[in-house]
């Protein structure tokens, strides 16, 4: 394996989470370590974690609210891969990218009750609401085809 090889590492278990307003738009954050990307929150799940509990707890840490009701958890998992020099940064090279359950969520609060500092490290710089089906144009390249199959899975929601 060269080293800028890293197809025979594991993927790590992580959840994503699609929050929906009332008129059926999606949350959003521009990350803070990069400008002009924009993605809904997602993060790890520790081992032993329910997939409902990983969600709350993330949308706490980089949301700063879990006012949310479940909607519906996609029947499938995506798998994508990260470049090698974010494996390294995020995960000291463990991972080779993200394995995601993800989960739709409605919005139950009022968007004061979304505050992105919260957490010790702000994950998000600033956030919107926009259509779904508009968020893979707004994410990292490397993560399109994942949005793709996410807008897919949940569609079908608010239509």
């Amino acid at each position: 394996m060269s080293s800028n090889d890293h197809s025979n590492l594991p993927y790590r278990p992580c959840v994503g989470i699609a929050m929906f307003n009332a008129y059926g738009d999606v949350f959003v954050g521009e990350r803070i370590d990069s400008p002009g990307a924009w993605q809904m929150p997602q993060g790890g799940i520790d081992d032993g974690e329910d997939i409902l509990v990983a969600a709350k707890r993330e949308l706490m840490e980089e949301v700063g609210t879990d006012k949310v009701e479940l909607i519906k958890i996609a029947d499938e998992t995506v798998c994508y891969d990260v470049p090698i020099e974010l494996s390294t940064k995020h995960w000291g090279g463990k991972f080779r990218g993200q394995e995601q359950t993800w989960v739709a969520m409605r919005f139950i609060g009022e968007d004061r009750d979304i505050k992105l500092d919260q957490h010790e490290v702000p994950e998000f710089l600033r956030w919107q609401w926009v259509p779904l089906d508009r968020t893979v144009d707004l994410i990292v390249p490397f993560k399109r085809e994942t949005y793709s199959k996410v807008i897919s899975f949940f569609s079908d929601l608010f239509n």
